[in-house]
C-alpha cells in the first residue's frame, strides 16, 4: 500500500492541488484499500460501489463527504490507472445549505470579546476583507499596500490570484499592530513555524463566539459570508463581490442574496397592501 499511495502522493504534488485536497485524497484512497483488501488493478466498479454504500449506510457520512471520496477515488483510478470503473457511479445530490452570516450587531460583540492583539486583527481582517481562513493566515506583510488601501491574495483556491480590499480602519490597526509587535518575518500572522494554522484561527473564533454569548456555531468562514452579505445589503454590485471573493461562477455568489435579510425586510407583503 505504500508504494501506491507514494505514486498518489507523487501526483498530486506535481499537479499543485491544495494541502487540504492532498490529504484528504491520500487518505479516502488508503481508506478504500483498507476496506477492499484488494490491489489496485483488481478494484472493479462493483467494489466502488460497495464501498459507497458503506460510507452512507454504516459511516452515515453526508454527501458532501460522500461526493469527495468519489472525487479522491476517480482521481486514483482514472488518472493514474485508467481504469473506466465510474462511468454508472453517480454522484450524491448535496444539500443546498444557507451560509451562516453574522448580524453587523453580533460582529461588533464578536470583536469587543476579542481582547489579544494578535486575535483581534484576525478576525478584523477576515470580516473586513472576506478572506478565507488558509488566505488570511499566510498573509504577507509585502503583499498589503497600506497607501493603496488594497492587498493581493497569492495563488488562492484555484492557484488564483486576486485583489483584495482594505478598510481605513484595518490599515490603522495593521500598522498599530506592527508598532506594538515589530514583524521580521514574512507573515503578518506569525506562528511558531511559519504562519499561525488555520486550526487554532478557527479555534480563536469559536471561542471568541463563545465569549461574546453567540449562541450558534461561528467558525471563520461565517465571517467571509458576513462580509460579503454586509456588502450585498449595502448596494455593492454583486460582481464586485464575487471578484472579491475570488469566486469563478457568479451563481456562488449568489447564495448571498437568499440570506440578505436587510433586502428581505424591504419587502411588503401583500396582506399589508389590502
Amino acid at each position: 500500500m505504500d508504494t501506491i499511495l507514494e505514486k498518489l502522493d507523487t501526483e498530486l504534488k506535481l499537479r499543485g492541488f491544495t494541502r487540504a485536497t492532498f490529504k484528504a485524497y491520500v487518505a479516502h484512497n488508503k481508506r478504500f484499500l483498507e476496506f477492499i483488501k484488494k490491489r489496485p488493478e483488481q478494484v472493479s466498479q462493483e467494489d466502488i460501489k460497495k464501498y459507497l454504500g458503506y460510507l452512507i449506510s454504516e459511516r452515515n457520512l453526508r454527501p458532501a463527504s460522500v461526493s469527495l471520496a468519489i472525487s479522491s477515488l476517480r482521481f486514483y483510478y482514472e488518472e493514474l490507472l485508467k481504469k473506466k470503473i465510474f462511468e454508472d457511479i453517480k454522484i450524491p445530490k448535496i444539500e443546498k445549505k444557507l451560509p451562516t452570516v453574522l448580524t453587523k450587531y453580533e460582529i461588533r460583540k464578536l470583536l469587543d470579546a476579542v481582547t489579544n492583539p494578535k486575535h483581534k486583527l484576525l478576525l478584523q481582517l477576515l470580516y473586513s476583507s472576506g478572506l478565507r481562513v488558509s488566505e488570511c493566515v499566510g498573509v504577507k506583510i509585502n503583499d498589503l499596500d497600506m497607501n493603496e488601501r488594497m492587498g493581493r491574495v497569492i495563488a488562492g483556491k484555484g492557484k488564483k490570484d486576486r485583489n483584495i480590499i482594505l478598510s481605513n480602519k484595518i490599515v490603522r490597526e495593521i500598522k498599530k499592530y506592527l508598532r506594538m509587535y515589530p514583524n521580521e518575518g514574512t507573515y503578518l500572522f506569525e506562528g511558531s513555524t511559519g504562519h499561525l494554522s488555520v486550526r487554532m484561527a478557527q479555534k480563536i473564533v469559536n471561542q471568541g463566539a463563545h465569549k461574546a454569548g453567540i449562541k450558534r456555531r461561528v467558525f471563520c468562514h461565517a465571517l467571509r459570508s458576513s462580509f460579503a452579505t454586509h456588502l450585498l445589503e449595502a448596494g455593492t454590485d454583486i460582481r464586485i463581490i464575487q471578484e472579491l471573493l475570488g469566486h469563478t461562477d457568479l451563481s456562488t455568489t449568489q447564495r448571498y442574496t437568499k440570506v440578505s435579510t436587510e433586502q428581505l425586510k424591504k419587502v411588503r407583503s401583500p396582506l399589508d397592501e389590502l
